[in-house]
């Protein structure tokens, strides 16, 4: 008799999860990964985290999938990008715009602290919560630089770095000890065109006039209740509540099942079947470096490898069912060398008959924009960072510090300008004369090929460069991006371009089987030549400081500072 109610449970569960109402969940408390793991340290430190692929994915199917009800979304304090958070913000309008529920939960948006771009993802939601207890930290959009030229004067450390151009302000940070016209009137667009981004967002989600949330910005941050007030909440509740007031909603008995787990059963039955037609999808994230993409276990997060993009590109284009492809950019760029290399299988991917789209994300700045410029079609967020098309180079001269430290050094060499990127001494005239026609030519290359690849006269370009930081917006109106939008924008265009099905397959190269997988590439030729790998990197968990402190970190293609917008 037991054993007979055992299995009619077991039936009965099984027929609720197959034909009862669904609520996706989707937990932002650990924010998201930008694509899947390209090394084994990745996998390991992403292995409970959501890919925003699968959040877009899932919510596109949702929309159309008549068991889902509901999306319920907690936002928390891990920092999301602009446009990553755009890009969410836009698939929920669209599965809000299917007539499903939508409701955004925040212990708070900022304890005591900014939380403006958090607020704006919420602001998409029919419904926003808040706990008792939370803040609405709405204060705007800043930028911070710092200079450092008088502390290291004081050290005995000068620099020797040129610029191309006057907007490449990496080398303003250590010549400078204030923000030259130039550097603030880049910074100034940026923060003012973000601004009118948020302004927009909240304005429309929360049906408030922009005029109206202009006063806001400068009225915050605001307590949970004066929010309520200002109809930037619309209740405030504890966890229990919401998921109680959504079960109302859309009856007691529906499921709750997170996005992200959603989209891989969705998946799992729409896998290419041999021979289907597919577009691929290549991944490019982190800084730009010759060699192989990878992580160090030392922290400095990961980067994006020449030789592992390259043999990823030549894959897709060498697949005779790949139709198209795209690649997905978040970058601040790094080695001139390693970005021209990328940018060249581009160009060959192009030439070879298969359209090949960009997916910017939060950056694709510098060597980020070299590796996209060639593409049929660039596609962006508006908040994305993009541009910064120039070059900087040289040196710190700490030879006055080891003085001051009774540090001692001679260099025996062959050779006149043997030891002329020795930190010890400055470069000789005839050196500086070398550097700076070294950075002359990186920068008209770079130009040129925006020029080309854009299709715009040679000066135009120019114009549009001089190291300059564009918003995507602000890119897009002047020919640097074609379209606005996100990932799953770029894949409907890429499939457009090679006509295909609305639904044809996406397939994320390398595509390695677990046997590609262990054994060695047989040659640069081959598939597994594309994996990426652990790495030691030089500066392990301060990669960043010596970014900042202009140590040859990637390359002179690098985008100074930080520059993702939370």
């Amino acid at each position: 008799m037991d054993a007979t109610k055992v299995i009619i449970d077991t039936v009965d569960r099984y027929r609720q999860r197959r034909t009862a109402p669904l609520v996706l969940e989707l937990d932002l408390t650990e924010g998201l990964t930008q694509g899947p793991p390209a090394d084994p340290l990745s996998a390991i430190l992403s292995m409970r985290r959501t890919s925003l692929a699968d959040v877009l994915s899932g919510l596109k199917r949702g929309g159309k999938d008549p068991r889902v009800k509901a999306l319920v979304v907690k936002i928390g304090t891990q920092p999301l990008g602009l446009a990553m958070v755009q890009e969410l913000r836009q698939a929920v309008t669209r599965f809000r715009a299917a007539g499903k529920l939508t409701i955004a939960f925040a212990e708070t948006f900022g304890e005591f602290g900014a939380g403006t771009v958090p607020y704006y993802l919420a602001s998409a939601f029919e419904r926003v919560y808040l706990q008792p207890s939370g803040d609405v930290g709405l204060t705007g959009v800043a930028m911070e630089q710092r200079f450092l030229r008088g502390a290291l004067g004081k050290l005995g450390v000068e620099y020797q770095i040129g610029q191309r151009h006057e907007y490449k302000t990496a080398a303003n940070t250590f010549t400078q000890d204030h923000m030259t016209d130039a550097h603030r009137e880049s910074m100034g667009r940026i923060t003012e065109s973000v601004t009118e981004q948020v302004i927009a967002g909240v304005a429309e989600g929360r049906g408030l006039d922009p005029a109206k949330v202009r006063e806001l910005i400068d009225r915050g941050p605001f307590i949970g209740a004066e929010a309520v007030e200002a109809g930037l909440v619309d209740r405030l509740a504890y966890r229990d509540e919401v998921y109680d007031e959504v079960k109302q909603a859309v009856g007691d008995d529906s499921l709750l099942l997170y996005v992200g787990r959603y989209a891989k059963n969705l998946i799992a039955r729409k896998l290419p079947h041999p021979g289907e037609q597919t577009v691929a999808l290549v991944h490019g994230t982190g800084a730009i470096r010759l060699g192989r993409s990878g992580r160090s276990p030392l922290g400095g997060g990961g980067a994006m490898g020449s030789d592992t993009i390259c043999a990823a590109l030549r894959a897709a284009r060498r697949d005779d069912n790949v139709k198209a492809v795209v690649f997905r950019v978040d970058s601040p760029g790094g080695s001139y060398v390693a970005s021209d290399a990328i940018w060249r299988e581009v160009v060959l991917t192009r030439k070879a008959g298969k359209p090949i789209v960009i997916s910017m994300g939060d950056l694709a700045a510098s060597g980020g924009y070299m590796v996209s410029m060639a593409a049929d079609v660039i596609v962006a967020q508006p908040g994305t960072l993009t541009g910064s098309i120039g070059v900087f180079g040289g040196k710190a001269v700490i030879g006055g510090l080891l003085e001051k430290l009774g540090v001692s050094s001679e260099t025996v060499g062959e050779g006149a300008n043997a030891g002329m990127f020795s930190p010890t001494n400055a470069f000789s005239e005839a050196q500086w004369a070398r550097v700076n026609a070294w950075l002359d030519r990186v920068y008209d290359d770079f130009v040129n090929k925006v020029a080309e690849g854009r299709g715009l006269p040679r000066e135009r370009a120019h114009e549009l460069a001089k190291g300059r930081v564009w918003t995507g917006a602000d890119a897009r109106e002047r020919g640097l991006v074609d379209e606005l939008g996100g990932l799953e924008d770029a894949l409907a265009l890429a499939r457009g371009k090679a006509r295909l099905a609305d639904d044809a397959p996406v397939r994320i190269y390398p595509r390695l089987s677990p046997l590609e997988r262990l054994r060695p590439a047989e040659s640069s030729e081959d598939k597994s030549a594309a994996l990426a790998q652990v790495r030691l990197e030089a500066w392990g968990p301060i990669a960043h400081l010596a970014t900042e402190l202009g140590l040859p970190s990637y390359g002179p293609l690098m985008l100074p500072g930080g520059w993702t917008i939370r």
